[in-house]
């Protein structure tokens, strides 16, 4: 499916206030000690603004893993994104698929508050990629 360049800023838009309301709603879980539920909302904060960045740059990606590739080949291995960033992404995306189909996968408080700041940091960091 092709996107004109407004049906496209319009995605990027929704993704982006997506991934905001979405990083609101891991901090209420959080708060709220859901923890499997914050980790979860996290990834999903993490993943409206990966893909909000991809589409921006006409890369459409049907699935998850395409995500982290798509980024890791476009905007890691440039510079444009650290690697640490990257890292972080596929780590949250690993705890993710574990907390929702792993019956046995425990998430801890200590984990969550360890996500929580660099979900939001690689959050401004691509808002400033798309934006720019």
């Amino acid at each position: 499916m092709t996107l004109t360049n407004e049906e496209r800023k319009q995605v990027v838009t929704h993704r982006l206030q997506r991934a905001k309301e979405t990083l609101q709603e891991a901090k209420i879980m959080a708060e709220t000690e859901y923890w499997h539920g914050a980790v979860n909302r996290l990834y999903y904060a993490c993943y409206y603004v990966a893909s909000a960045l991809l589409i921006k740059h006409e890369h459409i990606v049907r699935t998850h893993s395409g995500v982290i590739n798509l980024l890791g080949l476009h905007f890691v291995s440039k510079g444009l994104i650290s690697e640490e960033k990257g890292s972080f992404y596929g780590r949250l995306f690993t705890l993710r698929q574990s907390g929702d189909y792993n019956d046995w996968v425990e998430i801890n408080p200590e984990t969550v508050k360890l996500m929580m700041a660099p979900a939001e940091e690689f959050i401004t960091s691509l808002e400033k990629l798309i934006l720019s």
